[in-house]
């Protein structure tokens, strides 16, 4: 029988595969998101998230060392706010003495080369574990901005590289390009958490924070997992306002999202490899069902595949060392 097409011949050798691979994933794709607390000398397991921890400055900043040396260029800073110091506006999240600031100022002192990308959003901070101001049981959205603004240009007078706002309230871009400009911090970039859904994959993540809502849901802000347009419009909002790098979050089950958003900008896409796809990938490998390398580097490959130029994952330090 005559064949004239038969394509395994370029997958026959190992050498053949890799000189026709279409999608490589490299250290700088990755971006490491970290969780910092109060204290010193202490990291605390996240229960949720097996090998991931809260860690004190002087602990997290060993931590970022070790990732800079794997070569990861770039961290997500989180923290975790004693609950003394929430309130409902927030207020904690733009005090220049506080836990993020004093930890962006340590990080570009010991690390300077890393990049540190800082979350802009209430929840950590607000003593309802909502994204926004509460009244009467609705997120305010304007007067939520105006803290977000305040947020933003505290972490950049910290020594922030790059903010990310990843509350969803509505015009929070520009008015944080806006603010960032009008205090002279023109190349302080923002990544928007474009198109955020409201995700189940959240879980462990709010148990790494301590920042579960109080009462109901994030439905009013977040996306509606079911809609695909919406998030080519919250995009194109973003990017008119001012973003110059738009998230989408999660990633695998939003593949076609990703997709999607890459074929309509040409700005870098970044992917939010979730806390509860990071806790399933090791749920099943530590039942031994699972062959775990593999199902990571196949599953960061997908978000790669999809179009995402970027990729926050907490495999971050394990993919790097896999990629060596």
């Amino acid at each position: 029988m005559v064949q004239l097409h038969r394509p395994r011949r370029l997958r026959r050798t190992e050498a053949l595969r890799s000189l026709v691979r279409e999608t490589q994933l490299t250290v700088n794709d990755l971006i490491y998101p970290v969780f910092v607390m109060e204290g010193e000398n202490q990291q605390e397991e996240i229960p949720s998230m097996p090998g991931i921890y809260r860690y004190t400055l002087d602990l997290l900043l060993k931590e970022i060392a070790d990732a800079a040396n794997l070569g990861i260029n770039a961290i997500a800073l989180f923290p975790l706010i004693a609950t003394d110091k929430k309130d409902n506006a927030g207020t904690e999240s733009y005090n220049p003495d506080g836990l993020v600031q004093r930890t962006i100022k340590a990080i570009k002192q010991e690390i300077p080369e890393i990049i540190v990308i800082t979350d802009v959003a209430l929840d950590p901070f607000s003593s309802y574990g909502h994204d926004g101001i509460v009244k009467d049981g609705e997120i305010l959205n304007d007067e939520t901005v105006e803290v977000l603004v305040k947020q933003a240009v505290s972490q950049a007078e910290a020594g922030a590289d790059i903010v990310a706002p990843s509350d969803m309230m509505d015009g929070r871009i520009g008015a944080i390009r806006q603010g960032l400009d009008a205090a002279g911090y023109f190349d302080v970039g923002i990544l928007a958490y474009s198109a955020k859904y409201a995700s189940a994959y959240y879980g462990p993540f709010r148990d790494a924070l301590e920042s579960a809502p109080q009462f109901g849901d994030k439905q009013t802000y977040q996306m509606n997992p079911a809609n695909s347009r919406e998030a080519i419009k919250e995009v194109a909002l973003d990017i008119a306002e001012g973003a110059d790098i738009v998230m989408v979050k999660p990633a695998l089950a939003y593949l076609d999202i990703i997709c999607r958003i890459k074929e309509y900008t040409n700005l870098p896409v970044a992917a939010y490899n979730v806390s509860g796809e990071y806790a399933m990938v090791k749920a099943a490998a530590e039942k031994g069902w699972i062959d775990e390398k593999k199902i990571i580097l196949e599953t960061l490959t997908s978000m790669k595949r999809a179009g995402a130029d970027l990729i926050l994952t907490y495999f971050a330090k394990q993919v790097a060392l896999m990629l060596q």
